[in-house]
């Protein structure tokens, strides 16, 4: 009987979803405050060391050499902006869907209603202690504002010093450098072809590596999700958020198990629960490691490997769309911004939804693809909001965010599958558009 390393592997990632939680569980319900975060801290290390590590390790090298070889597999200039002219629209569309959808859910079933007063200042006692660094992070963004989105994607569109925004593990930047050093390379012809040899060498080799790493993924998303769960427990599922919870993920399912499968079936021509079978090992995994980023080289394997997904469109547009498409993103900033209005009884109408759906799209791209940076993105929305109701209306306090500050590690795992799986689904229908030859 032959050895299926990708079933082995699938199942492997499956059982350490399941032992974590479980481990967790038992660490939050039996340990000691002091005991829980020292083996809640250990999880961490062992996760974040010795998997989530090794997967950063080889996102720079592999985004760019992926990049640079995706774009010059393409050709001339014009087909590349064509297939970016699709890609692009794919992203936008999808996003501001999700957004839709999200602000239906939760004008629909209305979650913050029924939220208790200690609640909400139990919220902001938890906000005020957070870390400074991450009080900070949120504050800066909220005074940015709409303005301050705009230029922080602009900026990270055009960088100063790619080398620069490589040792920061800025993934845009770096995606600009490759678009065009691949179309220099194509341009020049035969005088840039050993270079282009140089970063198709790259590739295969961090493929190789991803390949060895994933070995490592059913023990690595274990200890992640225990960390999670002993932070956590499983409590939160049935307090007081949880009306909310299922709201966020009521929005999550119907985008991740309609919307996106009806897009791929139509414009892909593809049999998206086949599809979404195939390449389960970068959908689980994304959920163990709460980052789209560092589930990137995961993606590119199966995606390339299991799901049928072309050079051209695993090379492009997957580190595209694991940097600026955040469809569960998104959806939940829509969600948690409307929430925590409902919460503090301040009523949204049609202009304040409008400035809702399009900030929470632009915000939900500058993004970063690591854990929980909707959360701090999500202060853009909020400040549009308050902009926009004038100074006769209540506004709501940055602080609100503390309230849903303890389930969001939970939602994040989910969103960030959904993201994942939105990156996906691009690369399979843009496959249609550009086929390896």
């Amino acid at each position: 009987m032959k050895f299926n390393k990708h079933a082995f592997i699938t199942f492997g990632i499956l059982g350490g979803l399941v032992l974590g939680f479980v481990i967790g569980q038992l660490v939050y319900s039996f340990a000691a405050p002091e005991s829980r975060d020292f083996t809640a801290g250990v999880f961490k290390f062992i996760g974040t060391t010795f998997f989530m590590n090794l997967l950063k390790m080889v996102l720079v090298p592999l985004v760019l050499s992926s990049v640079v070889v995706g774009v010059a597999s393409i050709g001339d200039p014009a087909s590349l902006g064509k297939i970016g002219g699709y890609t692009i629209l794919y992203y936008f569309s999808t996003m501001l869907i999700a957004v839709v959808i999200g602000i239906a859910v939760v004008s629909t079933i209305r979650p913050g209603e029924g939220i208790e007063q200690n609640v909400i200042a139990e919220g902001q006692e938890a906000y005020a202690s957070e870390g400074a660094t991450k009080r900070k992070a949120i504050e800066d963004r909220g005074e940015g504002g709409l303005w301050g989105a705009f230029e922080n994607i602009a900026q990270q569109m055009i960088p100063s010093n790619p080398i620069g925004a490589a040792a920061d593990f800025k993934i845009l930047p770096l995606i600009t450098f490759g678009i065009l050093l691949g179309i220099v390379l194509t341009v020049i012809g035969e005088v840039g072809r050993p270079l282009l040899a140089v970063f198709e060498a790259i590739f295969a080799a961090m493929m190789r590596l991803v390949d060895w790493i994933l070995w490592l993924a059913p023990l690595g998303v274990m200890f992640l999700v225990a960390y999670t769960v002993a932070n956590l427990g499983s409590q939160q599922l049935i307090g007081p958020l949880v009306l909310y919870m299922l709201t966020v993920l009521i929005g999550l399912a119907f985008h991740g198990f309609v919307v996106l499968p009806l897009v791929l079936w139509i414009f892909g021509r593809a049999n998206p629960f086949r599809y979404a079978c195939q390449i389960r090992q970068a959908l689980m995994t994304a959920f163990g490691t709460d980052s789209s980023s560092a589930t990137l080289p995961v993606t590119i394997e199966a995606a390339k490997t299991y799901g049928g997904v072309s050079k051209r469109a695993a090379g492009f547009v997957l580190p595209l769309g694991a940097t600026i498409n955040m469809d569960g993103t998104a959806l939940y900033e829509a969600v948690a911004v409307i929430f925590l209005f409902q919460c503090y009884g301040i009523p949204l109408g049609p202009t304040e939804l409008a400035i809702i759906a399009f900030t929470a799209t632009l915000a939900a791209i500058g993004a970063a693809g690591i854990p929980s940076a909707g959360l701090v993105t999500m202060v853009i929305v909020v400040q549009a909001v308050n902009t926009s109701l004038g100074s006769g209306t209540p506004h709501l306090p940055l602080a609100a965010v503390g309230v849903i500050l303890g389930v969001d590690r939970i939602l994040d795992m989910c969103r960030t599958t959904v993201n994942v799986w939105g990156d996906a689904v691009g690369a399979k229908i843009i496959t249609r558009i550009a086929p390896d030859v």
